[in-house]
């Protein structure tokens, strides 16, 4: 996978775009060093188990569900709060694989995602222009020249934070909680009245007769792959600094991994083939995704598809197209077809939020469910007249009950949006709006 020269600070030969200027390079290089001899978060072993469950979604047996928060936050950390995620994460999971019959590879945007690349280096609050909010691991986000001054010690604290929430989820999913028989256990309160829990309701009934038929066969639940689940972590890799100290060599076979997630993507805004973050993920072996907007030429991702997997192997690489519901029609094809024949074996994933995010009146940022929905059809649409396999979904939610994106089975209205507007980035749906986008796509997925 990488170039015989590949090191993992190569990177810095090259143009590293987004990337932020720590004040005193002396501290970052003490937060680097205290970062590189901290434990890995994850482990070799545990992203090739992830490249293997990614290689079945390439060769259209299973389907890849990875959503989570816009941008974790230092601040609302609990363990309720990450409970809530990983239901409404279980949920989707349950819909897809009942109403679609496959198996669904469930990935988190959860345990690293801190980091965010801004249009602008600066913006103006009030008479004031301040650095702009890059993410809880390099600034706050509090309106001050304080809390928006990188500090390098936020890249520790992130590790910290990535720690136990890994913690957590791992005792959630290996420890019972993710159990398929605790399908009723997961329907949240506020979810439950609603129009999509009561459909939910209805579903967790069939797999509960599903399950108990089963025991009458003779099948020992308890001791089946139902009492837990594989449940990996991903973000967008775009703090090299954090990326490189937290890189490790394979004990076993030599190869190096990026131990900050078992998952790592490439943005938009730095997807240049000869630039630092293609460089960097080029050579680690976890499963990497790269994110492609409605700029993206056939000539760039094929480019793509060779500097970052040119072995091949299935499972290493994930396009996820974040198109724009008005432009998918026109722009996915040709990359479809472009891979396709150059027989790479990629998964192909549809984020159908970050395309298709508008500002009200009221100077909101949202998406509307039905322009997020109309990207997912054109996405499915597309794989149908190339004959390719739409491989998944790339969302944005929350576990909690907020008001940010507009529309969905129990419409949330323009009016609606400040009552419960929390996001610290872009906005996400809630669990209502995720679960009826689940319901959706798996209808979607019985078509394919």
């Amino acid at each position: 996978m990488a170039t015989t020269t590949w090191t993992p600070i190569s990177w810095r030969e090259l143009p590293a775009l987004h990337q932020p200027e720590w004040p005193d390079e002396s501290r970052a290089d003490a937060a680097r060093e205290r970062l590189a001899k901290l434990p890995p978060l994850v482990f070799a072993g545990e992203a090739r188990a992830l490249v293997a469950a990614l290689g079945q979604v390439a060769e259209g047996r299973a389907f890849l569900l990875q959503a989570g928060d816009c941008a974790e936050s230092f601040d609302d950390f609990s363990a309720p709060s990450i409970r809530d995620k990983l239901k409404i994460h279980l949920q989707m999971a349950a819909v897809l694989t009942f109403g679609a019959t496959l198996p669904v590879v469930k990935v988190g945007r959860i345990a690293g995602q801190f980091v965010k690349p801004r249009s602008s280096p600066t913006e103006r609050v009030g008479d004031t222009e301040l650095l702009s909010f890059l993410g809880h691991m390099v600034n706050g986000d509090a309106p001050t020249p304080e809390a928006r001054t990188p500090d390098p010690d936020r890249m520790v604290g992130g590790y910290h934070q990535s720690a136990a929430t890994l913690n957590l989820l791992r005792a959630f999913t290996k420890g019972g909680f993710a159990d398929l028989r605790q399908v009723h256990v997961w329907n949240q309160e506020f979810v439950a009245s609603s129009r999509e829990g009561q459909r939910y309701e209805v579903l967790a009934n069939e797999i509960e007769r599903a399950l108990r038929f089963m025991e009458a066969c003779g099948v020992d639940l308890a001791a089946s792959p139902l009492h837990d689940v594989d449940y990996w972590t991903s973000h967008e890799g775009l703090l090299l600094d954090y990326e490189q100290a937290l890189t490790r060599q394979d004990s076993l076979t030599g190869d190096w991994y990026d131990c900050s997630a078992h998952m790592l993507w490439i943005g938009e805004r730095t997807r240049q083939p000869d630039g630092a973050h293609v460089e960097f993920f080029s050579g680690v072996h976890n499963p990497v995704g790269v994110k492609l907007g409605p700029s993206a030429t056939p000539e760039e991702v094929l480019e793509l598809c060779e500097r970052l997997n040119p072995a091949r192997i299935p499972g290493r690489l994930t396009l996820i197209a974040r198109i724009g519901a008005d432009r998918v029609a026109e722009t996915l094809p040709p990359l479809l077809r472009a891979v396709r024949n150059a027989e790479h074996p990629v998964v192909w994933v549809c984020d159908p939020m970050h395309g298709n995010a508008f500002t009200t009146a009221s100077g909101r940022k949202t998406r509307h469910f039905d322009t997020v929905m109309a990207e997912l059809e054109g996405f499915f649409a597309a794989h149908a007249g190339e004959g390719t396999w739409p491989g998944g979904v790339h969302l944005e939610f929350t576990g909690d009950d907020v008001t940010e994106c507009l529309g969905g089975s129990e419409p949330v209205s323009e009016d609606e949006l400040d009552t419960r507007y929390e996001t610290l980035c872009d906005p996400r749906l809630n669990a209502r709006q995720s679960l009826d986008l689940a319901f959706r796509v798996a209808e979607l997925m019985r078509g394919a």
